[in-house]
């Protein structure tokens, strides 16, 4: 079998994560930091392209990794409408839709565009894997009580269906035979329940428990009531609820590590509020378990704020007694990249195509 060498890329809001791998063999993975002036000197993401593409290439060079030699390209998927899950070939219609109708602004609509730019120079294919909108939700599970509002699938996918099918391999079975609850906890917190390879039921993190930043679900009523309060706006509330609620609200931090500190020197008021967020994990989870009929074959901890033993202690202490817990720390979402696309190229897995939604 010919090795494959990928070039992985990951724009996120003030940096540009990349990586080149040798099959599954790590070159190189870094960082690119992205200065807040001159990001401002965009007015628009999709003004950013040819800024970003040229680092991407010119770290590549510093690395030693000749562009030539690269057999396939992959990136971080945009806000795309919601797809299916797995790798899609980077197409026009998706270049399309990511620049003039993506569901929401964001940097990681730059990563096809990159991706596929880079590709076409060298002849060879590019490929998203897994992005936030991936939606394999059953109907039942979109049911709200309002015809007019439907529960959307916006998720850690790409870490969470990662984590799961290396846990499969790690035990040896196939990942489609598997019952996994699968929580990724990080500045937003999602959850997932997987069956027949497929996420059926999913924890968005506008709806399920608080994180390090966000609000997650909220009593119903006192939302209205604050929402029709004089001078509350959508963008004021949208920010409130996205980047200022959470262990941010109570604790003036989002960070784990901060809180620990706060609790190891004796601040009662940071132990219930981060044993609360623990209870709420463990809450949302055993909410997922009844999707399984609590038949669950391992309960699955990622995402970087994981690493807290004290938080993980936390939580499984209440969901130990549904299924064996495995605390998989991390978000390694290069790795996660280049693994979807190797399974691809190895003939294990199905290219989607994608049209464009007008």
């Amino acid at each position: 079998m010919a090795k494959e060498r990928i070039l992985a890329i990951n724009p996120g809001s003030t940096s540009t994560k990349i990586g080149v791998y040798d099959d599954d063999q790590a070159i190189f993975v870094t960082t690119i930091s992205h200065p807040r002036e001159e990001l401002d000197s965009f007015k628009e993401i999709f003004d950013q392209y040819e800024y970003r593409k040229r680092l991407v290439l010119e770290v590549m060079e510093q690395n030693g990794v000749d562009r030539h030699t690269l057999t396939a390209v992959v990136a971080r998927g945009g806000l795309l409408p919601p797809v299916p899950a797995g790798a899609f070939e980077v197409n026009d219609d998706m270049i399309w839709q990511l620049k003039y109708k993506p569901q929401n602004e964001h940097a990681s609509n730059l990563g096809a565009p990159i991706a596929k730019a880079i590709a076409d120079e060298l002849g060879i294919k590019a490929y998203i894997y897994d992005p936030v909108t991936v939606d394999e939700m059953s109907e039942i599970a979109k049911i709200t009580g309002l015809p007019e509002m439907r529960r959307k699938s916006l998720i850690h996918a790409l870490n969470m269906r990662a984590m799961a099918h290396k846990y499969a391999e790690e035990i040896k079975k196939p990942y489609e035979s598997l019952r996994l609850i699968v929580a990724h906890l990080g500045g937003g917190i999602t959850l997932s329940y997987h069956e027949n390879g497929k996420m059926i039921d999913v924890i968005s993190d506008e709806e399920g428990p608080f994180s390090p930043e966000r609000t997650g679900c909220l009593p119903l009523f006192q939302v209205l009531e604050m929402a029709t309060q004089p001078g509350s706006d959508f963008k004021t509330l949208y920010n409130k609820v996205k980047r200022q609620g959470g262990l941010m609200a109570h604790l003036g931090t989002n960070n784990a590590k901060e809180v620990e500190e706060m609790i190891a020197a004796g601040d009662k008021h940071a132990e219930l509020i981060y044993k609360a967020m623990g209870y709420n994990i463990a809450k949302w989870i055993g909410n997922l378990a009844t999707v399984a009929k609590g038949k669950v074959d391992c309960i699955i901890l990622t995402g970087g704020v994981a690493y807290s033993k004290m938080l993980t202690d936390f939580i499984k202490e209440r969901i130990e007694f549904i299924a064996p817990v495995k605390i998989m720390a991390g978000e390694n979402e290069i790795e996660a990249l280049v693994k979807g696309v190797l399974r691809i190229r190895r003939g294990q897995e199905k290219v989607n195509v994608f049209t464009k939604v007008v």
